[in-house]
């Protein structure tokens, strides 16, 4: 078996392209695409539809008539003894005569085949309830499936949105780190010509090697995200990705953040909204007629129930297709339990108590969906505001830190001035990083919460 040879040149051109492999890079909506074919939790809740679906058909198959087919073979064997007297005639007399016991056996096959068909004509509504019942219980589980979805699109958003935010904080700590990296050096070299002290410079390692930790801190926030993500849309959390989606950051543009604000106003007008659309409002709207269905169909027991059948039978005692003989029968039946130990009684007792339960969760779904609609405008409005007042914090210790850098460069100021006013930079900064990715979040956070968007 012979192998290919590569020269030393080729391998080391191989190197960095194994080495430094482009990282497949995930959109935001790819994710969420990938989650709605992958994620647990919406295969789980498909697969209670189809259960549900199946049990539709089967509660319409009541209303069809019931086929059975049956054939079988039977073989009997009788045997008897014979008492060993018998008669004999003389001149028209019988005359006994003695004569051995002997045994006789007897031996039958007996062939059958039949078909019969039943059909239930009446049975006190409980048909009809529970048709009504298994559609009202499989559009609650759609609707179910439906909100579980949605769901996971948010949660992959919020996802991406927190790998995006943590990406900037890892800038942003990596820029302080080469801002105090280099006036570390400025330092080093002001104290090797005497005109800063030695204590200067050690505090400035100090606070340095405070800014690798935070850089390392901060990358591994960002990687534990990117774990998450993929393990929430089902990707393998081995696999590099990158995380690239410039649209976006468009919802914090001034004009879009105002129009957003005028959108969003009315709350009355946003919770009937939300009644309309959340598919578990309308699922709870659902369980509750069912449970108004399963009423009836525990009811239903009071009433008699007719059925019909009918049959053909074919039988005999040789193996052809047509057999010698042949039955056909029809009828009609009447059943009616008078009385049956209040097992009725319970059953309607207990589906009404269910029926009141589903009453109260509707009510409860309701008083939900307000507050949500309620707490999401919260959400947004004082995310805006905490947008705005990043912004101006940042442009504040952008100058602050501009100020102290002049005054310690002059040698009008201090180190732990200076120190102290890098440390506000660097908090506004990421003030700014995070208010900008929550007031996206909160803006996701609206429309998850009215249920209006289809996936």
């Amino acid at each position: 078996m012979h192998f290919p040879r590569f020269s030393p040149v080729t391998v080391l051109a191989l190197i960095p392209c194994v080495l430094f492999a482009q990282p497949k890079t995930l959109t935001l909506q790819q994710a969420i695409d990938i989650s709605l074919t992958r994620n647990l939790n919406v295969v789980q809740a498909q697969n209670n539809v189809e259960a549900a679906q199946s049990q539709v058909l089967a509660a319409r198959g009541a209303w069809l008539p019931s086929l059975s087919a049956n054939t079988g073979w039977s073989r009997s064997q009788q045997q008897t003894r014979s008492t060993g007297v018998s008669y004999t005639l003389i001149n028209g007399i019988p005359v006994p005569t003695t004569g051995g016991a002997q045994d006789e056996l007897v031996l039958g096959n007996s062939f059958r085949s039949s078909i019969n068909a039943n059909w239930t004509v009446f049975d006190g509504l409980n048909r009809e309830a529970a048709n009504s019942a298994a559609s009202s219980r499989a559009i609650a589980t759609e609707q179910t499936s439906f909100r579980t979805r949605q769901s996971v699109v948010f949660q992959v958003v919020s996802s991406y949105l927190n790998i995006l935010r943590n990406d900037q904080l890892v800038k942003v700590t990596e820029e302080n780190l080469r801002r105090d990296q280099r006036q570390l050096e400025r330092i080093v070299e002001s104290n090797r010509v005497g005109a800063l002290s030695l204590a200067d410079v050690y505090r400035q390692q100090s606070q340095t090697a405070i800014d690798e930790l935070s850089v390392i801190n901060a990358r591994n926030t960002y990687d534990k995200s990117k774990a998450d993500l993929l393990a929430l849309v089902g990707l393998d959390v081995y696999e590099e990705y990158s995380f690239v989606d410039p649209s976006i950051m468009g919802e914090t543009d001034t004009l879009k953040m105002r129009a957003t604000a005028q959108q969003y106003r009315d709350i009355t007008s946003l919770t009937q909204r939300a009644l309309q659309a959340r598919p578990d409002y309308i699922g709870a709207t659902e369980n509750l007629n069912a449970a108004e269905s399963q009423v009836t169909s525990a009811r239903s027991s009071y009433m008699p129930s007719i059925s019909a059948s009918a049959g053909y039978t074919r039988y005999g005692d040789e193996l052809k297709f047509s057999f010698r003989n042949s039955n056909l029968n029809w009828g009609l039946g009447l059943q009616w339990n008078l009385f049956d130990g209040f097992r009725t009684n319970e059953n309607v007792q207990q589906a009404v108590a269910t029926k009141r339960n589903a009453e109260i969760t509707l009510s409860q779904a309701q008083k939900n969906i307000g507050v949500d609609v309620k707490k999401a405008l919260l959400d947004l409005e004082a995310a805006r505001k905490s947008l705005e007042v990043s912004q101006k914090g940042l442009v504040s210790a952008e100058e602050d830190r501009k100020i102290a850098e002049e005054r310690y460069n002059l040698g009008a100021g201090t180190l732990l001035d200076l120190l102290v006013a890098n440390a506000n930079l660097v908090s506004a900064q990421a003030n700014k990083v995070n208010a900008t990715y929550g007031y996206v979040t909160a803006r996701y956070n609206i429309e998850y919460v009215l249920g209006e968007k289809s996936l």
